[in-house]
């Protein structure tokens, strides 16, 4: 495309400059007459080329048959054909136009494809600091490409790994590096080595440190918040970050223009290799939220965005917060209302105000909405359940209020009942080793306050080792959202739990429980949530405790705990983030409880073990019946702890994600056990929310002998 952009610009100064004379060929270049501009062609030819098929080329060419003629658009698509071919590895490509046919309207292209030239090697000399190990890495010009096939040379790439070679440098405080790419090619030109040629120079510190143009922040407030210090070695991604936070800090309070610019400056003495680092401060205006206008929006009710808008404080007199609706988008406020109101997308903007406010900003929160409601049969498989059959009726934009008219509306309930920002499922589950059956209810602003309200009732049935369970359940919960982060719950259950269709050689343990038990239970929690995106957490921490007291036929406690870190290792240039999750979870029976309320590690609940089977980390009971019994079955643990860390990376964006674990954890009996791991994860939001979908692999490092293994897991749950 620049190749025919250049040739059309250089027809218009040929033209120009005609009247005063003759314009001369480059060097190479076919002589075309003016007289070839005119007519149409007539057809599009070519003759050599064995990479590429005819009609491949035609599309890359920009004009087709019956366009009008022009030679320089014909000259422009030589240029392309050779460049096409220059991309994927033919450094020696000829293409040239034949201009007797050209005159008669046809375009014929004779293509000397010549040698398509492999890398035969890659190499580095001159770096003593940076092991030629670690450069292969930064550069993607290599010999193997997927270990398997080769790979082609061309300057572009070439030219592009210099350019990463020199980013690299320079990141790490190598600011003098001279980066030089020397090509070598067979006799046959087949092949080619390629060097790159290093002087990586001396490491360059920070000699000092100045702010300017900050008149809100003092500069000892601003330093604070740095990670950048004298004497440490330069490094450019530092000062990014370190520039990225002060300007968060200024448009979380209103200056929503603020900017800051990290500039590093040379001393006076070059022999020192310092470097002064200058924080430009701009910091704009600084604005109030006026006005707040809800626009799009024709099903769902203005109350869904100005519900999240309240929760954070994003109202009408208080100071505009860029940090979280930022005036370019793409900000966390967007995708929360966003998942409130299941849209296809949520702008927030900030507009000037009717009356001409300087110190004011009007907010227009914009909502393309999307398909709320599905009705969605399919077949599953999960490692800890089986196979399942699924039909679900789910709305998740659902209002409670919108009763039809009409009784007979009631027959397609799918055209009413929307707008609200609840959600509501019928989900019927069939499984080879799990079925289960449940109607939900979710509101997560009941009585428009941040309160969750959650009502459930299910039906399910389990084939466990030893013996079926089914329970049958009603719950109602309260999750209140406090202001600073913090939460707390409070839920009921009634159930009842049948225990049936035993083993003859069931464990004492099972036998004494056969049969059906009421559960009633009060459980209370309190927990706190400090992370910088509460779906896609990468920063922060959350940490929770919960207790339940069961009565019933059985009266006993529950109490958990867990804890869960998360670091940022590293963040792209498209924003994509490569996570550490680590995390910690314990829980105890206070009292005698029957086996079914038990702890059982393995699998990828919340009780997860990888590489151990679902349920397979258990105490175990003794047969009953045989002549000489062993512990066989799982009866739970009274206690269960386990920890574990995850590295999360994206790939290609950040709904696909490779990961890697290690998981540990033990109960109140046998050893410490020991997995680690890796995986895929693959999120849909459109279809599943902020669900991910994993598929991963784990092997056990140390595990008791009673423990049962998979090496396999897969599973449809919530982050880790």
């Amino acid at each position: 495309m620049q190749d025919t952009m250049f040739v059309l610009l250089m027809s218009m100064v040929l033209a120009a400059s005609s009247g005063l004379r003759a314009a001369e060929p480059a060097a190479g270049a076919e002589v075309l007459s003016a007289g070839d501009r005119g007519g149409i062609i007539k057809s599009i030819e070519f003759e050599g080329n064995q990479k590429f098929k005819d009609h491949v080329l035609r599309q890359r060419l920009g004009f087709e048959l019956g366009d009008r003629l022009d030679s320089f658009l014909a000259e422009g698509g030589r240029l392309t054909i050779a460049e096409v071919y220059r991309k994927i590895g033919y450094a020696y490509v000829e293409v040239s136009l034949d201009r007797d046919q050209l005159s008669r309207g046809h375009l014929l292209y004779r293509i000397d494809e010549g040698a398509r030239v492999q890398i035969e090697s890659v190499s580095f000399v001159g770096n003593e600091v940076m092991a030629s190990g670690t450069l292969n890495k930064v550069v993607k010009t290599t010999d193997r490409k997927w270990l398997l096939w080769p790979f082609y040379y061309t300057e572009g790439a070439v030219e592009e790994d210099l350019d990463r070679l020199r980013e690299f440098y320079y990141d790490r405080g190598y600011l003098d590096y001279k980066i030089t790419a020397n090509t070598e090619f067979t006799g046959d030109r087949s092949a080619v080595r390629v060097t790159f040629v290093i002087e990586e120079g001396p490491v360059y510190r920070v000699g000092d440190i100045v702010l300017s143009g900050n008149a809100h922040f003092t500069n000892d407030e601003l330093r604070a918040t740095m990670t950048l210090r004298e004497g440490q070695i330069y490094l450019k991604p530092t000062a990014v970050r370190d520039a990225q936070e002060i300007a968060r800090m200024y448009r979380e309070i209103g200056y929503i223009d603020a900017e800051v610019r990290p500039r590093p400056r040379f001393g006076p003495s070059p022999g020192q290799h310092m470097v002064s680092v200058e924080f430009e401060v701009v910091e704009g205006g600084r604005f109030r939220i006026g006005r707040i206008d809800v626009t799009g929006n024709e099903v769902t009710q203005d109350k869904v965005a100005r519900r999240v808008l309240d929760e954070y404080e994003f109202t009408p007199g208080n100071w505009y917060n860029g940090r979280i609706a930022p005036k370019e988008g793409g900000g966390l406020l967007e995708r929360y209302v966003q998942h409130s109101a299941v849209a296809e997308q949520v702008l927030i903007r900030p507009v000037d105000p009717e009356d001409g406010a300087a110190d004011r900003k009007d907010v227009r929160v914009d909502i393309k909405e999307g398909s709320t409601g599905m009705i969605m049969p399919g077949v599953g498989v999960s490692s800890d359940s089986g196979v399942i059959g699924r039909l679900v009726y789910q709305q998740r934009n659902f209002d409670i209020t919108d009763w039809p008219d009409d009784p007979s509306g009631l027959l397609t309930p799918w055209k009413y009942f929307k707008g609200a920002g609840q959600s509501f499922s019928v989900t019927l589950e069939p499984g080879t080793e799990y079925s289960q059956y449940y109607v939900e209810f979710v509101d997560p602003y009941w009585r428009d306050r941040p309160t969750t309200l959650n009502v459930l009732g299910r039906s399910w049935e389990r084939f466990r080792e030893s013996y079926d369970e089914g329970r049958l359940k009603g719950y109602v919960g309260f999750e209140q959202r406090l202001k600073g982060r913090w939460r707390r719950s409070i839920g009921f259950r009634a159930e009842n739990v049948t225990v049936d269709d035993l083993d003859w050689d069931a464990p004492k343990e099972i036998r004494d429980v056969k049969g059906s038990t009421q559960l009633y239970g009060v459980k209370l929690g309190l927990g706190e949530t400090a992370v910088d995106d509460r779906y896609r957490p990468s920063r922060g921490y959350a940490v929770g405790a919960e207790y339940e007291q069961v009565t019933g036929d059985f009266t006993f406690g529950i109490l958990e705990g867990r804890y869960t870190r998360y670091f940022t290792l590293h963040e792209n240039v498209l924003g994509h983030k490569t996570v550490l999750a680590g995390k910690i979870r314990a829980a105890t029976m206070v009292g005698d409880a029957p086996p079914f309320e038990k702890f059982y590690g393995g699998g990828t609940g919340p009780y997860g073990l990888r590489g151990f089977r679902y349920r397979g980390v258990s105490t175990r009971g003794l047969q009953t019946n045989v002549e000489s019994p062993r512990r066989k079955d799982p009866i739970g643990s009274d206690w269960i702890f386990l920890a574990g860390a995850e590295i999360t990376v994206p790939i290609i964006s950040e709904n696909f994600a490779v990961l890697f674990f290690t998981d540990s954890g033990t109960i109140d009996t046998g050893s410490y056990r020991v997995s680690i791991g890796t995986g895929l994860q693959i999120m849909v939001p459109q279809l599943f929310g902020q669900v991910p979908m994993r598929f991963e692999l784990a092997t056990p490092l140390l595990k008791d002998r009673a423990d049962e293994r998979q090496v396999f897991s897969f599973s449809a749950a919530g982050m880790f």
